[in-house]
């Protein structure tokens, strides 16, 4: 790359860092691209480091030694994620949004790529600190969360499938009582989709009772796999005796839908309850 001027470096060095992160990238690696020297590197570093987190886009971690460089760690500011969950409240509360059985239309919410950068923003700042190589869902709603969420963490996506698929091989199934209708169902995925003793973060659009979450856990021990974190969009707020998830985070609480007024009433999740 052609020498910079230190402006378009600054830009060109922050655009870098956002696209990749989670990784640690050497300062070598800045000096090199940019014929520049290490202490200017530096220099600049301290400069984005003190715009990201004036800004509240994240976090630049500096790890020393000869292995060392810098890694960007994407975060939400608290006040920034309740404005969210605010308006996506406002908007689920949407009369005609209603469907039978009280689950709620959501897919075209689930179709912005503004509003799924800012959920999966939201759920990689809550989880991003803990050991996690896979972002699992099961098709079809949960899927761009899932990536959206892994793109904030820089990992691969795992999709659980209703049905075994042909062309992905061999697979290991499982039944799992609904936790809303226990109705019986069944969930596979594919061998070569997870590696043995994997760390998940599970990620899904909505959770009644958490059957589909249990049986992901579930499903999961036969891969001799940890679950890491469940985080869920919308949770309907059953109570605590109904539920097959302990351990989840939700972004927003369904708290209240009445069939003859259509009135829907929702709350932040549990996110907010504890300190980010």
């Amino acid at each position: 790359m052609n020498k910079l001027k230190r402006s378009a470096r600054l830009v060109e060095m922050t655009h870098y860092l956002l696209s990749k992160p989670h990784v640690l990238v050497p300062l070598t690696f800045f000096a090199d691209r940019y014929s520049a020297a290490k202490s200017s590197i530096s220099e600049d570093l301290a400069i984005i480091k003190d715009v990201f987190e004036t800004g509240g886009h994240g976090v630049l971690l500096t790890v020393a030694g000869a292995a060392g460089g810098v890694k960007f760690i994407p975060k939400i500011p608290r006040e920034e994620a309740l404005r969210l969950v605010n308006e996506l409240c406002r908007r689920l509360e949407q009369p005609e949004r209603l469907l039978p059985g009280g689950y709620l239309y959501m897919s075209d919410l689930l179709g912005q790529p503004a509003i799924l950068n800012e959920v999966g923003r939201a759920f990689a700042s809550r989880f991003g600190d803990r050991p996690i190589d896979v972002v699992m869902t099961v098709e079809t709603k949960g899927i761009p969360l899932a990536y959206a969420t892994a793109a904030h963490l820089n990992l691969p996506v795992v999709i659980v499938r209703r049905d075994p698929k042909v062309t992905e091989g061999s697979s290991v199934s499982i039944n799992y009582v609904s936790g809303s209708n226990k109705r019986i169902y069944t969930m596979t995925l594919a061998r070569r989709a997870l590696k043995a003793q994997s760390n998940v973060l599970i990620v899904d659009d909505f959770m009644r009772a958490g059957g589909t979450i249990r049986g992901m856990m579930d499903l999961l021990q036969e891969f001799d796999a940890s679950v890491q974190g469940v985080g869920v969009l919308v949770e309907a707020g059953v109570d605590e005796e109904e539920l097959l998830v302990e351990d989840y985070v939700s972004l927003a609480r369904l708290v209240r839908v009445d069939p003859k007024s259509r009135e829907i009433r929702m709350v932040p999740g549990n996110y907010f309850e504890e300190e980010m």
